[in-house]
């Protein structure tokens, strides 16, 4: 007899406001690495937090906000699409409910704050903890990732195809070196995955297309939204522009060996769509937002995940 999400949270639990995945069994016994391992990513999730504050101009990003509920419901869209991506491929891998999303927000802030690839570690130890999930978490695991890079080399390459006309126009064909190189480390970490997929995959081929077809939707959902953000700022810019330099950004923010990604992105614009002071301003502004939102989340999280230690001892 199946269990329904609510059931397996236990919405009577008196610990639901700490931890509603409270419920679920634990394996306690084992003090291992992964018990603390958690608690250890989540204290340094709050360091981070605490550290980029110094980089966090508030005065200066009020002036440059925007008004109306449009842009925010837009930003908080392309800055949850991460994790609710996540969800959906671990709710049709694992049932996982909707009370999931919380430490798949820990593993987003973890990576984006702490360090790539830590909030993995935290979400394989988080689901170590809660074994109705799954009992065996790291092949799952493993491969989300693993597609998430591959599926992510994979727009890449096809971004860098259909931008080949514009190469000379923007300013690519300059920096042919790092461009070559970073095309050929895309290509040999890509065929290397694929060449290695019967070893390198656990999950069957059905959830690893659907897998896939996730993170290839995120990819196209992030760059739009990025676009309309953009437009809500200049509306004076055309959307359609706004589109081509989402798609841009995309591709030159995963060209590994491409030096000073930012101020190659902000030459890229100015020359498409001119604007030289307010895309200057623009792109302040989306990143600091962004910042303050990972500092935001990233503090109420960890200060939660130091909650519930202390309510569970």
């Amino acid at each position: 007899m199946s269990t329904s999400p609510q059931q397996a949270i236990g919405g009577a639990s008196p610990h639901l406001a700490l931890d509603p995945l409270a419920d679920l069994p634990l394996r306690r016994p084992s003090r291992s690495l992964w018990t603390y391992l958690p608690l250890v990513i989540s204290i340094a999730v709050f360091a981070a937090a605490i550290a980029q504050l110094r980089h966090l101009h508030v005065g200066d990003l009020a002036t440059l906000l925007p008004r109306g509920p449009a842009f925010w419901l837009v930003f908080a869209g392309a800055y949850l699409a991460q994790p609710i991506a996540d969800w959906i491929i671990f709710h049709r891998l694992w049932n996982l409910p909707a009370a999931g999303i919380v430490p798949l927000l820990r593993k987003f802030v973890a990576n984006e704050l702490v360090l790539g690839y830590s909030g993995e570690l935290y979400f394989y130890a988080w689901a170590r903890r809660h074994s109705r999930l799954t009992a065996a978490p790291f092949g799952a695991v493993k491969d989300v990732t693993v597609l998430s890079a591959l599926t992510g080399n994979a727009a890449t390459l096809l971004l860098l195809v259909l931008a080949f006309p514009l190469w000379k126009e923007i300013g690519l064909a300059r920096a042919g070196g790092a461009v070559s190189l970073s095309v050929a480390f895309l290509l040999l970490t890509s065929v290397a995955m694929l060449l290695l997929r019967t070893r390198l995959f656990t999950l069957p081929r059905r959830e690893l297309w659907m897998v896939a077809a996730v993170h290839t939707g995120r990819i196209l959902l992030v760059t739009g939204f990025t676009a309309l953000l953009w437009h809500l700022c200049l509306p004076a810019v055309g959307i359609a522009w706004w589109v081509l330099l989402a798609t841009l950004r995309a591709l030159v923010s995963r060209l590994a060996f491409l030096p000073n990604k930012d101020v190659a992105f902000a030459g890229i614009a100015v020359f498409l769509i001119g604007h030289d002071v307010e895309i200057g301003a623009l792109m302040t502004l989306i990143a600091g937002l962004i910042v303050a939102a990972h500092v935001a989340v990233g503090t109420v999280l960890a200060a939660t995940e130091l909650a519930e230690r202390r309510a569970a001892r």
